[in-house]
C-alpha cells in the first residue's frame, strides 16, 4: 500500500514539478546529448584516422571511448583492428576476444582475431576462428581471404584455392585477390591458369612490380622464358633495388644461353645484396658453364662462407675443381658434402671416380658401391669399368 502511495506521490511530483527544476531537467538532458555526440565523434575520429593509416592516433581515440562504453563490441573490434595495423597482435587478439565476450556471434570480430592469430603462426586456432566466422557470415568476403591464407600457410593448397576463388566470387573484386590465387595455382602446377590470374591482377594495377615478378616466374616454369623476361624487364623497371628480381631474369637469360647477360644481371644482384649465399652459387655455376673454374670456385667459396651447412655449394666447388685436376681439393670437398648429407648418391659416385683418378681404386670403388646401394643409376657402369 505504501508503495502504491509513493508511486503516486511521484506521479503528482513530476506533474507539479517547478519550472526551474524543469529547466535543470533539460539541462541535463541537453548535456548527456552533447556527451553522447562526443563519443560518436571518438569513434568517428577514430574510423578516419584508421583511413588515413593514422593507427595510433586510432587506437587513442577508441581507448578514451572505451573509458566510458566498456561494452561496446564494435569499438574493441576497432581497436583491435588499429593494433592489429600496428602489429600489436597479442593486444589486438585481447581486444577481439573481448568483443567476443560481449557477442560470441560477432563475426567481423572471430574474421579479425583468426586474421591476427595467422599473423602469429597459430594457423589451426585462426582456422577454428575463421570456420565459424564463415558460418555466422557465409558473405564474409575477408573471412574466406583469411582462411586462405592459414590454409595456404598449413600446406592445403586445394582449401586456399578454394577460399581465395570465393573470395573473388563474393567481391569486391581487386589485384590482391587474383594474385593469392594465382600463387596457390603456380604452387600446385597451374602455371597457364596462374597466369591468366596474374594478367588480371595487372590489369587491375600496372604498377605492381611483384606482379610481373610472379607472372615472369610463371612464364618461366611454361618454358615461355621471352615473356619471362619481360616481365622481369617490367617489375626491374617498376622496382629496380630488389635483388632477387635480377637473379631471376638471370635464370631465364641462361635458359635462352645469353650467359653474358645472366652475368649481368647475377653480379647485378650481388651488387644490391652481398650476403645471399645462393645467387653467389647461381654465378658460379653460370661461370663453370663458361669454363671459368677460377671465378666459379671464387663464388662457390663465397657461397660457402656465408652458408656452410648446404652440401650443393660443396658439390659445386668440388666440380670446378675436379675440372683444374685439383682432385684432393676436390675429394676434400664432397667429403665435406657427406657429412652434412650422407644419403646422397651422386655425391658418392663423384667423389668415388674423383678417387680413381687419383688412381685410388680401391677407395673409389667402395664409393661407387655405396653410390650403387643408394640407387646412383650410372654407378653400375663405372664399377664394371674401374671395380675388377
Amino acid at each position: 500500500m505504501n508503495l502504491h502511495a509513493n508511486k503516486f506521490f511521484s506521479k503528482l511530483l513530476a506533474y507539479h514539478m517547478p519550472m526551474r527544476a524543469f529547466a535543470l531537467i533539460l539541462l541535463i538532458l541537453s548535456a548527456f546529448g552533447a556527451f553522447a555526440q562526443t563519443q560518436d565523434a571518438l569513434l568517428e575520429s577514430g574510423r578516419k584516422k584508421t583511413a588515413s593509416k593514422d593507427f595510433n592516433g586510432a587506437k587513442a581515440d577508441f581507448t578514451k571511448y572505451l573509458e566510458t562504453n566498456p561494452k561496446n563490441k564494435v569499438a574493441y573490434d576497432l581497436r583491435g583492428q588499429t593494433r592489429l595495423a600496428l602489429d600489436e597482435l597479442y593486444g589486438a587478439i585481447t581486444d577481439f576476444t573481448v568483443a567476443l565476450e560481449i557477442d560470441s556471434t560477432f563475426a567481423d570480430a572471430l574474421n579479425h582475431r583468426g586474421a591476427a592469430k595467422t599473423n602469429l603462426g597459430d594457423d589451426e586456432s585462426a582456422l577454428t576462428d575463421l570456420d565459424k566466422a564463415i558460418r555466422i557470415n557465409p558473405k564474409l568476403t575477408d573471412a574466406y581471404t583469411n582462411r586462405g591464407f592459414a590454409n595456404y600457410n598449413l600446406e592445403d593448397l586445394q582449401s586456399a584455392y578454394f577460399d581465395f576463388s570465393k573470395a573473388l566470387e563474393l567481391g569486391p573484386v581487386d589485384a590482391d585477390k587474383y594474385f593469392n590465387r594465382g600463387v596457390v595455382k603456380a604452387e600446385l602446377g597451374e602455371y597457364v591458369s596462374a597466369i591468366d590470374d596474374y594478367s588480371k591482377a595487372i590489369d587491375l594495377d600496372k604498377n605492381d612490380p611483384s606482379l610481373y615478378n610472379y607472372r615472369g616466374v610463371a612464364y618461366y616454369q611454361t618454358g615461355n622464358f621471352e615473356k619471362a623476361i619481360a616481365d622481369y624487364d617490367q617489375s626491374i623497371k617498376l622496382d629496380p633495388k630488389d635483388p632477387l628480381k635480377f637473379e631471376n631474369r638471370a635464370l631465364a637469360k641462361s635458359a635462352k644461353e645469353d650467359f653474358k647477360g645472366a652475368l649481368e644481371d647475377y653480379t647485378k644482384s650481388i651488387e644490391i645484396s652481398s650476403d645471399d649465399a645462393e645467387t653467389y652459387n647461381l654465378r658460379g655455376v653460370l661461370k663453370n658453364t663458361l669454363q671459368d673454374y677460377d671465378g666459379a670456385i671464387a663464388d662457390y667459396t663465397k657461397s660457402i662462407e656465408l652458408d656452410n651447412t648446404n652440401p650443393v655449394y660443396f658439390d659445386n666447388r668440388a666440380l670446378s675443381k675436379t675440372e683444374k685436376e685439383d682432385y684432393a681439393g676436390a675429394v676434400e670437398d664432397y667429403s665435406t658434402s657427406i657429412d652434412l648429407y650422407s644419403n646422397d648418391p651422386e655425391t658418392y659416385l663423384q667423389r668415388g671416380l674423383v678417387k680413381i683418378l687419383m688412381n685410388n681404386n680401391y677407395d673409389g670403388c667402395l664409393d661407387l658401391k655405396r653410390a650403387d646401394e643408394l640407387g646412383a643409376t650410372e654407378a653400375k657402369a663405372s664399377i664394371k669399368k674401374n671395380c675388377k
